[in-house]
């Protein structure tokens, strides 16, 4: 992974250990940054280690 700059969304989804539907529906809601160059959907790098780095925290609260 080191040595390229962007990652398919497929690679993306080995790396976060998610199937490849939920890596591309992640791509869609904007939880996961994206590149669209022509029809391919690019996940760059630098924006993958910087989403591991520093995750959200979870909403495991009920609210009501």
């Amino acid at each position: 992974m080191e040595d390229k700059l962007t990652l398919s969304v497929e690679e993306a989804a080995k790396v976060l250990g998610i199937g490849r539907n939920l890596c591309y529906d992640k791509c869609k809601s904007g939880e996961l940054p994206v590149l669209r160059i022509g029809r391919r959907l690019l996940v760059p790098r630098s924006a993958l280690l910087k989403l591991l780095a520093d995750p959200k925290p979870l909403n495991l609260t009920a609210t009501k």
